[in-house]
């Protein structure tokens, strides 16, 4: 036996073709993981990327609302009403609503998510809002997210090419007057930004007054946390006072608690691991019984049942580095893919690649303690 070389990779190359299909299946099994993951973080990234872009420190919602796609409305004199603290300094309302969008090019309906808002002061930090600002204050115009998606029609290419672009919103023709960025995500797959005043004529059936979203902005050195406090217990309990992160936490509980979505990705995300460790299984299994008397045979000359179980170990370390190299390299591939597919922000980041690693060194080392039970029957009164 060469001594430079461990015994557990002697064992695991000495049939190629049963590696190879053990890194195949640890590689599937690490896509699975990594897929299932990525589209979970994006679904939770994606349905937060407005709450993130908020330019206020404290948010009032109706205490009824659950998410971005199923708000409450509320009196704004709640909102102005916090003005009556010291540490506030302005208050901003915003509403909110889906309606339908019809295609320019093929007249087909899509429900869009539209925000109206005062536009005398920015309150998202957005690319392409400062520059589009003052155009929100002409009457029936928007601004057209330009990654929403294709179905919706040609607008963002249409409009960069100094196109004149107009479209039917809730049966009342309106003009894109520019274009900002936010993304589509699992509750909107476009949206657009018009001014409290355009938002009113599209919506006509909405009462002035009635808010979805309360944005306050606090002094400098205020502490949000503290004036949320304040707030709680001077506002009635029609609204909910949040701080900007809490807002953020709201809408991210929601999408992982309150619907199917996040179960099911986490669900996935188990599946792919109970199949790797039944793929590793099979193969440390057979490992162990195709070379059962040369285990019995080290017993004899006097290797211990540890020793032979860190070969086992040692092998199923190699196996889960090795196939996550492949798996890890492939997601990109389909994180790539999906993202161009749908427009939602599926990225690799560092610590879903820790954490996929560290499941595969898991569910290898479950598999090889597993299998390693066969060492057992290694007798050595058997061979001799």
């Amino acid at each position: 036996m060469n001594k430079k070389i461990p015994l557990s990779w002697l064992q695991l190359t000495r049939e190629k073709t049963r590696l190879a299909v053990a890194l195949a299946g640890i590689g599937f099994a690490d896509i699975l993981m990594f897929m299932q993951l990525g589209f979970r973080d994006a679904l939770y990234y994606s349905n937060v990327r407005l709450h993130s872009s908020l330019e206020g420190d404290i948010v009032l919602i109706n205490s009824q609302s659950n998410a971005i796609l199923s708000m409450r409305s509320f009196s704004q004199r709640r909102l102005y009403k916090a003005l009556d603290l010291p540490a506030v300094q302005s208050v901003h309302p915003i509403y909110l609503d889906y309606t339908a969008w019809r295609n320019p090019e093929t007249g087909r309906p899509r429900s869009i998510l539209i925000f109206g808002f005062n536009p005398e002061v920015n309150i998202f930090n957005l690319p392409g809002m400062v520059e589009n600002l003052d155009k929100l204050k002409l009457p029936d115009v928007v601004l057209y997210d330009r990654s929403s998606r294709v179905e919706y029609g040609p607008i963002a290419a249409d409009f960069e090419q100094g196109k004149n672009v107009t479209a039917e919103v809730r049966r009342r023709r309106i003009k894109v007057v520019g274009l900002f960025t936010l993304g589509a995500s699992f509750g909107a797959d476009g949206n657009l930004i018009t001014s409290d005043v355009n938002f009113l004529r599209i919506f006509n059936n909405r009462q002035r007054g009635l808010i979805d979203i309360g944005v306050i902005k606090l002094k400098p050195g205020a502490d949000a946390n503290v004036v949320t406090q304040e707030l709680r217990n001077y506002l009635p309990q029609d609204v909910n006072v949040l701080t900007k992160q809490q807002f953020i936490d709201f809408e991210r509980n929601y999408w992982a608690s309150s619907t199917a979505i996040g179960f099911i990705f986490t669900l996935g995300t188990i599946m792919g691991f109970i199949v790797g460790t039944v793929i590793v299984y099979q193969i440390l299994y057979t490992e162990v019984a195709d070379h059962l008397a040369e285990y019995a045979t080290l017993k004899a000359i006097g290797y211990t049942q540890n020793y032979l179980l860190t070969v086992i170990l040692q092998e199923a370390f190699l196996l889960a580095v090795i196939g996550f190299i492949p798996g890890f390299t492939f997601a990109l591939f389909m994180y790539s893919t999906a993202r161009n597919a749908t427009l939602l922000p599926v990225f690799m980041s560092l610590e879903r690649a820790i954490l996929v690693l560290f499941l595969t060194i898991v569910m290898c080392f479950f598999s090889g303690a597993i299998a390693v039970r066969k060492l057992r029957s290694a007798d050595p009164a058997d061979i001799f």
